[in-house]
């Protein structure tokens, strides 16, 4: 399928769910359009919301700090699992030693960790990016962890065969293995640091699109609510975009990523 025509049909998705939205909250057709529009309120009064938020300024404020908790924690989680994933991968009885704790560590429920770490490093930027790491940490050390795993034996006995030492072995052999589980778990990574700083702001904050939506709910202000919800749709869908222009660069040697070139 080509680009233009991906395009469009995603566009008319959208338009559909809009149009159905939109029929809903002024027809009987789904029930009575006034409780419709308490419960979701209406696409024009969205928009004209989300119009308003860039009109005035008055949005800028938060996406600025959700923005650097979300950099942070991305950048931060992404490279300490890239890290340790592959200390962990190329020192199999180290990561056998670690293995039960790492489990115990990812099981833990997010949502209680987030009053600890305001407790910890209070109510400012760095309890939420803690909570952003501790989601995008165990995404990418998992699946590096399993890309290093996952090298073909053959092509590392060919390359120890042609006389490679062990840096060579990690540029050329572990690194390019890894490369794809990466990106994957990275793609996966941005939305979760994203909810790692919306759910911090909204525990506890001053400022942020969680703390504008959590401000919105106190109110019953439903249209506040959803206005926020599409302004951080965008924001992820634009930051995912960033990751993927960084991944159809350094993975060219792809033949699906060639072809895109």
């Amino acid at each position: 399928m080509s680009r233009g025509a991906l395009l469009g049909w995603r566009l008319a998705v959208a338009a559909i769910l809009i149009a159905l939205w939109h029929i809903a909250a002024n027809t009987t057709l789904f029930g009575d359009p006034k409780t419709v529009r308490f419960f979701f309120s209406t696409p024009g009064d969205v928009a004209a919301r989300v119009w308003n938020f860039f009109a005035t300024g008055s949005i800028w404020k938060h996406l600025w700090i959700t923005l650097q908790e979300t950099v942070l924690a991305f950048v931060i989680g992404s490279a300490a699992g890239i890290l340790i994933g592959f200390a962990f991968a190329m020192a199999p009885r180290v990561a056998a030693v670690f293995d039960p704790y790492l489990k115990m560590a990812n099981a833990l429920p997010r949502v209680v960790l987030a009053p600890i770490f305001m407790l910890w490093f209070g109510l400012g930027v760095w309890s939420k990016v803690a909570l952003g790491f501790t989601l995008v940490f165990f995404i990418v050390f998992f699946n590096v962890y399993q890309g290093v795993k996952e090298t073909s034996p053959v092509i590392l006995a060919n390359a120890r065969m042609l006389g490679m030492n062990g840096w060579q072995l990690f540029r050329h052999v572990y690194w390019p293995s890894a490369m794809s589980w990466m990106f994957s778990s990275l793609h996966s990574s941005v939305g979760f640091a994203l909810v790692g700083a919306v759910v911090g702001e909204y525990l506890g904050a001053a400022a942020g699109l969680g703390y504008l939506i959590h401000e919105a709910e106190g109110v019953f202000d439903v249209t506040g609510v959803f206005a926020g919800m599409f302004v951080l749709a965008v924001f992820v869908i634009l930051i995912d975009q960033i990751v993927t222009f960084a991944e159809n660069r350094l993975l060219v040697w792809r033949p699906e990523a060639a072809q895109r070139q």
